[in-house]
């Protein structure tokens, strides 16, 4: 059945962001994938890093990101386990560097710094809302529209009404803005900017390097130097998601330091633009 009303390729590939969104968003799920960035780690060891989860929340924690083709469990002996990222959990970190990105530009400024995990925890959350994906993808390619329109295209088989909740939503978190009741919906500075974010994680979903996301075909730049019509159509309509690897976890080099998770956790955030920005959407 047809998530929303867009065309097949654009339905899939939204379906795959959402669940790309579910794998990452659970609550600690980021922090366990930042403290494994590295050699593959006992479960002490990520215990230790981890010291707020009990015992059984973390054996939980990693059974998922297992299951979710995230972590790999490699059993040495019986007495000598370790956990790892996959190859998919290594190709996914290089996005969150651009969630933290967008989330020092475009939310609310807290009153004491922020670690860059809270950064991306923030900007996670506010994706994970009802619908949110969705909404926000229907309203880059149609621009302006209104409720009733938004709802034929994001729940088909609803009563249209039902859409009014989450786009109040998306509206108090600065995503989206309107006018008033009566007047149509837009992107605001803040929903359009989500952009790399979006077309990253669709890149990566999709099973192609995340270099692909400068020429999604929404949230890309498709008239840029490097675009071709035959390059942002090709990869839309690719399988939702490649099998999770089996192999021993992924052998990581230190070519891409944005992504350390020594940083990530840290206060250390980008540098704010020289413009000053409007405020932005809340927190969390």
């Amino acid at each position: 059945m047809a998530l929303t009303g867009l065309p097949p390729d654009a339905d899939t590939d939204i379906a795959r962001v959402s669940q790309a969104l579910a794998m990452i968003t659970p609550r600690w799920n980021a922090r366990i994938l930042l403290a494994l960035d590295g050699q593959p780690l006992r479960y002490k060891e990520i215990a230790r890093q981890v010291s707020w989860l009990l015992n059984g929340q973390l054996h939980l924690k990693l059974r998922q990101l297992c299951d979710a083709g995230l972590v790999q469990r490699t059993e040495h002996t019986t007495r000598h386990v370790t956990y790892g990222h996959t190859d998919r959990a290594t190709a996914l970190l290089p996005v969150l560097p651009l969630i933290v990105t967008w989330a020092e530009k475009n939310l609310e400024k807290p009153e004491r710094p922020l670690r860059a995990i809270e950064q991306i925890e923030d900007g996670l959350t506010l994706l994970t809302r009802r619908h949110a994906v969705a909404l926000l993808w229907v309203l880059k390619v149609r621009g302006e529209s209104s409720g009733r329109s938004l709802a034929q295209m994001v729940m088909p088989d609803s009563d249209w009404t039902n859409v009014y909740p989450p786009l109040r939503q998306l509206v108090a978190d600065r995503l989206v803005d309107t006018d008033g009741i009566g007047h149509p919906y837009r992107l605001s500075a803040a929903g359009d900017a989500l952009g790399p974010v979006l077309g990253a994680l669709s890149a990566w979903s999709a099973g192609q390097p995340l270099r692909q996301a400068a020429h999604h075909p929404v949230w890309g730049q498709p008239d840029g130097p490097d675009a071709s019509p035959a390059t942002q159509k090709k990869w839309v309509s690719n399988p939702s998601r490649r099998p999770a690897p089996t192999a021993t976890p992924a052998t990581r080099t230190n070519s891409s330091p944005a992504v350390q998770h020594g940083g990530l956790f840290s206060h250390a955030t980008p540098a704010r633009p020289t413009a000053a920005l409007p405020a932005g959407g809340p927190r969390r």
